[in-house]
């Protein structure tokens, strides 16, 4: 562990206030710097708003150089409210980001409301949770990613870490490359920088999994993993980690001590009573605070691994 890259500076993360919020940006400008509109065409809006009486945006759709989709878009990243389209890069199971209208989303924002209450704003120091369950395919990336969006939304500063060093997943949802990461800061191979903001969705970064070692147990059970904790809990609000299956390795409970918290999760039809119970029972003896349970009813597509 290359020890030098702690503690985090103090500008590293910091806001940028130079320049104008985005809510107060005009939509003209927003629209312009998207690339969705050039200069020339937002000129023409602008003439033909002031002739018509027109909101901008719906100037821009009378004119055809708008879409419904974009106005829509540029008003929810104004109110806050992250509407990405199908085309942003993102996976589709970014649910927060792509339908935030839907029940699922309303399901998790719920979650998310019990969990500021029980945990995220309880204490100053009580800012890292990890998301657990005993097997494979039981959502923990997908509740953990969409969790993610949902605390930035509301203003949080939010870090999702995919400590998941066996088969992450929080790269490809993201649309990140995978070989910088967590391993590599734990094996002194990269510093800060492994961390990407996600420039898309305001206040939310996420640190990948990075390349996939040898000897992940070891790496999360030095005093490392615990010093890197540690240093973030200084910069961010809300600290979120996806863990592996805790029936196939030990990862996630070294991962949840260190964060102090864990989200129990199960799925429908999927996970066993029985090793939740045992799952739960482990983490409490090592002073691990089981923050809720949440009963997970998604789908798993594809094989994808959750």
């Amino acid at each position: 562990m290359n020890s030098q890259i702690f503690p985090l500076p103090s500008n590293r993360l910091d806001l940028d206030i130079s320049g104008p919020l985005e809510a107060e940006r005009p939509i003209g400008v927003i629209l312009v710097d998207w690339g969705r509109l050039s200069q020339e065409s937002a000129q023409r809006i602008l003439e033909f708003q002031k002739k018509a009486g027109l909101p901008f945006g719906e100037a821009g759709i009378a004119m055809g150089l708008l879409t419904e989709d974009d106005v829509r878009q540029v008003l929810s990243m104004q109110f806050g409210h992250v509407c990405l389209p199908e085309d942003s890069g993102f996976a589709k199971d970014l649910v927060a980001a792509h339908q935030p209208d839907s029940e699922a989303v309303e399901q998790l924002r719920a979650l998310r409301s019990q969990l500021m209450l029980r945990w995220f704003e309880n204490d100053a120091r009580q800012g890292a949770m990890a998301i657990v369950s005993p097997g494979m395919g039981e959502g923990r990336s997908y509740i953990a990613a969409n969790l993610a969006v949902l605390f930035a939304q509301l203003g949080k500063r939010t870090l999702l870490i995919d400590a998941d060093l066996r088969r992450p997943r929080q790269h490809r949802l993201f649309n990140l490359p995978s070989r910088v990461g967590l391993s590599t800061i734990l094996s002194g191979r990269a510093g800060w920088e492994a961390v990407s903001e996600i420039k898309a969705i305001s206040d939310l970064w996420v640190l990948p999994a990075g390349a996939l070692p040898p000897n992940p147990q070891e790496l999360l059970a030095r005093a490392g993993f615990a010093r890197l904790v540690a240093a973030l809990r200084s910069s961010y609000e809300v600290i979120l980690i996806d863990t592996p299956a805790t029936n196939t390795c030990a990862d996630a409970g070294t991962i949840a001590v260190r964060a102090g918290a864990a989200l129990m999760l199960a799925c429908r039809d999927r996970s066993s009573v029985p090793r939740l119970a045992r799952l739960t029972d482990d983490l409490r003896q090592f002073g691990v605070t089981i923050v809720g349970a949440v009963l997970n009813g998604a789908l798993v597509h594809d094989g994808a691994y959750r």
